[in-house]
């Protein structure tokens, strides 16, 4: 049986998040295939671009029911950028497009008064305990892409914030549905562990408090350092 599946339904850079994985310690399988997704012990689905073309690619392969169906029956699930997006109800981009409908809330505009979208590191301050933040300091900078953000209707769920014009939700938790607004797989040592934690729940089969499992977080000026020199 596969550990850790990462959901190929044709969208975004799937190799990029196996690699995160490997570099933690741990293997994940990119995979489209229905019957190793229905028995692996946790699903990662990444996204990248339009939430209702995304959502479109998994609908069409019958994955928006797989992964309905594996949420409802227990199994850990990631979801990576507009991964995480999908999970919600509606988005607006583009119109109104319907998502998985897993948590309660709606996916918008990040607001014009900034520079959107948003490209390159930015702050993540703990809102609410959830354990994939374990090991992960107060203010960590993590990477981003996005011109959208999510809405979410209760306010216990949000694990981490951001501000960005706006202050939104860009950590989400219950229980053991998560998922991240920022690129983890390019986010340098905060983003490798929270995959690390991730990883480590479905391993253990629950989540508890893990130790620090990759090379320390780089301090917020290396990070301000670097995003000047990229810019």
């Amino acid at each position: 049986m596969t550990d850790l599946a990462i959901i190929d339904y044709g969208v975004g850079n799937l190799r990029s998040v196996e690699r995160a994985f490997a570099a933690t310690g741990n293997q994940a399988t990119i995979t489209g295939d229905v019957s190793v997704l229905r028995h692996a012990k946790g699903l990662v689905l990444p996204g990248v671009g339009a939430f209702a073309a995304c959502m479109k690619a998994l609908s069409s392969r019958g994955f928006d029911e797989l992964v309905r169906d594996r949420v409802a029956g227990g199994t850990p699930l990631l979801g990576i950028c507009v991964g995480m997006q999908l999970l919600f109800e509606t988005s607006e981009e583009f119109g109104n497009a319907a998502g998985l409908s897993l948590i309660r809330g709606r996916v918008r505009r990040l607001p014009d008064e900034e520079l959107v979208p948003q490209v390159g590191w930015n702050q993540i301050r703990k809102r609410n305990f959830h354990p994939i933040l374990s090991g992960i300091e107060d203010d960590a900078f993590v990477y981003f892409v996005h011109s959208y953000y999510c809405d979410v209707d209760d306010p216990a769920l949000v694990a981490g914030e951001t501000d960005y014009g706006i202050t939104y939700p860009s950590v989400i938790g219950r229980g053991d549905l998560c998922g991240v607004q920022f690129h983890p797989e390019k986010s340098q040592a905060v983003g490798l562990q929270m995959l690390a934690n991730f990883a480590d729940r479905v391993r253990c089969g629950s989540w508890r408090d893990v130790p620090q499992a990759v090379q320390p977080a780089e301090s917020a000026a290396e990070n301000q350092l670097r995003s000047s020199d990229q810019s």
